[in-house]
C-alpha cells in the first residue's frame, strides 16, 4: 500500500518513520511546506520509502492532488484541517484517518461525512491520537466483552519522567492544544447525565508504578466521541495526569486571563496578544530537548457479564529510551495510527463510512501491534458476584 502522510512536525515524522518500516507499506509521500526539513530528516534517517512532498494544506486542489497519491491519508496537521482533509480524502476516493482534536466541533463535523464516505466507498476514522485514540479503542475492546457498560474511567498523561520545578512539565505536542484542554470544558457523564465540568477541577490524586503518587484532573476533549457511543453509563469520565500541583499552577494562569483568546494589550503602542505571548514564553520554558518524557494510560471499563460484576483494565508506562530521538509521546501517537492506517489499507478494517475508534478498530488486533512496536498494554480483569437486594 502507498501512504500519504500530511505534516512533518514531530508526529507526522514519526508517523512516517513508523510506516516505512512495515512490510506492508511500499511507499510513503511526507508532505509539508518546509520541503527542506522533510528531505533532512529523510536522508539523516535514511528512509528510502520515503519521499518528500511540498504541500500547502491551505490549497484544496494541490492538497486534493497529494492525498491522491495514497491508498491511505494519515492527517497530522493541526485539528482546524481535519475536516477539510476528510472532505478532499473523500472526493478523491481515499481512506483518512486524523489525529483528533475535539475542540469547537471539529471530530462531530468529520463524522457528519459517513453517507459521502460510503458513497465513495472509503473509511474515515478520526481522533487517532492517544487521547483520543489509543483510550478509544481500549474502551471499545473492553466494552466488547460486556454485555452491559457501567462505568469508564479514564486517565492518561505525558510527563517528565525527570520533573522539573515550577511546572513539573515539558513540552510533548501542541502547547496551543494543552491550553485549548485547559480552558474548554469537558463533557463526563454523571449519574447517567451528559454534564459539563470545568476543566483543572476534579483533581484526586493517581497511582503509577516508577512515578508514585501523581494527580489526575479533568481536561477537554478526552472523552470524545465515548459519551454519544456509551449513553446509557452511569459514569464517563477522563481526566489528565500529572505530577502534584499542576493544576492549581495552571488554574492560576488561567484565573489571570493569560489564556484568553481576546486578552489584548497595548505594550508601547503595539498590542499584543497575551495568550500567544504566554504561549511561546511557554514553550521555550518547557523544552523537552534531549531530556527523557513518558505516558502513563489506565482505562478501567465496569460492566455485567453473564451475571456478574467484571472489570476490565488496560494500562501502559512508556518512558523514551535515552539514546532515542523519538519521545514516548510520538511513539505511542504515531504507533496508534500507524497500526490502524495499515488495518485499512491491508483490509482488516473493511467497513466503509466514517467512524469513531470505539467502534471499528479490532481491540485484539489493535493490542498486538501496539506490543510489536514496545508500547507494552496490559489487561488485567477481576469478576465480583452481583448482589441484588
Amino acid at each position: 500500500m502507498k501512504v500519504v502522510v500530511l505534516g512533518a512536525g514531530l508526529m507526522g515524522r514519526e508517523v512516517a518513520r513508523d510506516l516505512s518500516a512495515s512490510d506492508k507499506v511500499e511507499k510513503v509521500y511526507l508532505a509539508d511546506l518546509d520541503i527542506e526539513m522533510v528531505n533532512d530528516f529523510i536522508n539523516e534517517a535514511n528512509l528510502q520509502k520515503i519521499e518528500a512532498v511540498y504541500c500547502n494544506a491551505e490549497d484544496e486542489q494541490q492538497l486534493r492532488d497529494i492525498i491522491s497519491k495514497g491508498d491511505v491519508c494519515v492527517n497530522a496537521l493541526f485539528y482546524e484541517f481535519n475536516e477539510r482533509v476528510a472532505s478532499a480524502a473523500i472526493d478523491v476516493g481515499v481512506h483518512s484517518v486524523d489525529l483528533g482534536g475535539h475542540i469547537g466541533e471539529v471530530t462531530e463535523n468529520v463524522l457528519k461525512l459517513d453517507e459521502q464516505a460510503k458513497e465513495k466507498n472509503v473509511t474515515i476514522i478520526p481522533d487517532l491520537g492517544l487521547a483520543p485514540g489509543m483510550i478509544n479503542i481500549l474502551v471499545g475492546y473492553g466494552a466488547s466483552k460486556l454485555d452491559r457498560v457501567e462505568s469508564i474511567q479514564l486517565y492518561v498523561g505525558g510527563i517528565p519522567v525527570k520533573p522539573e520545578p515550577p511546572l513539573n512539565y515539558t513540552r510533548v505536542f501542541s502547547l496551543e492544544g494543552v491550553i485549548d484542554h485547559y480552558t474548554e470544558p469537558a463533557k463526563i457523564i454523571r449519574d447517567g447525565q451528559l454534564v459539563k465540568v470545568e476543566s483543572l477541577s476534579g483533581v484526586e490524586p493517581i497511582y503509577f508504578d516508577q512515578f508514585g503518587t501523581l494527580e489526575a484532573f479533568y481536561t477537554s476533549g478526552g472523552t470524545s466521541t465515548l459519551y454519544k457511543t456509551f449513553p446509557n453509563v452511569k459514569t464517563l469520565e477522563y481526566k489528565t495526569v500529572r505530577y502534584k500541583g499542576h493544576a492549581e499552577k495552571f488554574q492560576l494562569l488561567r484565573e489571570l486571563g493569560f489564556f484568553d483568546r481576546d486578552n489584548i494589550v497595548n505594550v508601547d503602542g503595539v498590542e499584543v496578544k497575551v495568550r500567544s505571548v504566554v504561549r511561546e514564553a511557554l514553550k521555550k520554558k518547557l523544552y523537552l530537548g534531549k531530556k527523557q518524557d513518558a505516558v502513563v494510560l489506565r482505562a478501567i471499563i465496569v460492566g455485567e457479564k453473564s451475571g456478574e460484576q467484571v472489570t476490565y483494565e488496560y494500562e501502559t508506562i512508556l518512558k523514551r529510551d535515552e539514546n532515542s530521538e523519538v519521545t514516548a509521546m510520538a511513539q505511542a501517537t504515531a504507533g496508534t495510527i500507524a497500526s490502524v492506517a495499515i488495518m485499512i489499507g491491508e483490509g482488516t478494517i473493511s467497513q466503509r463510512g466514517v467512524f469513531p475508534p470505539e467502534t471499528i478498530v479490532p481491540g485484539k488486533e489493535f493490542i498486538e501491534k501496539m506490543n510489536k512496536r514496545g508500547v507494552i498494554i496490559k489487561e488485567t480483569s477481576h469478576r465480583s458476584s452481583i448482589v441484588k437486594w
